[in-house]
């Protein structure tokens, strides 16, 4: 069974043309599904799912230069993405000490944590159905841990 990544052995991930990449050396803390209206948007799906990582422990390895940068104007975190494919990578900031949320879909491998719960369920869309897996759920944002 693997530990998860180390700096020696990363988890890798990058933007759909391939022009970004990063490195997680450090296991996942958390993972979980968004159903808020603003990952609808930004991702186009129902919900986006992310993995928080532990602090300092992503580094953009390759494209730094193509990171754009949103900051929602009603407050949240900042979201990355490739400005060359759009390709969507993490919400919250690298060089700070707090977690960043990275999109699964934009890992290479196997994260080596599961989702863990829903939150903003009260934004969920009628269209797609959420499946009974058991997960923890929750109106609107969920509580955070300490």
């Amino acid at each position: 069974m693997s530990t998860g990544p180390t700096p020696a052995s990363p988890l890798t991930g990058g933007c759909a043309c391939g022009a970004v990449r990063f490195a997680i050396t450090a296991p996942l803390v958390d993972a979980g599904y968004c159903h808020c209206r603003r990952c609808q948007q930004r991702t186009g799906t129902a919900a986006a799912l992310n993995g928080m990582t532990a602090p300092g422990s992503l580094q953009i390895t390759e494209g730094a230069e193509l990171v754009g940068v949103w900051r929602p104007a009603g407050g949240g975190n900042p979201k990355s993405f490739c400005t060359a494919c759009g390709g969507a990578l993490w919400a919250g900031e690298p060089s700070g000490e707090g977690n960043i949320a990275v999109r699964f879909g934009a890992l290479d491998g196997d994260p080596g944590i599961a989702p863990r719960w829903r939150q903003w369920l009260d934004s969920a869309p009628a269209w797609e159905p959420i499946p009974q897996d058991g997960l923890p759920r929750f109106a609107q944002r969920r509580p955070l841990q300490r």
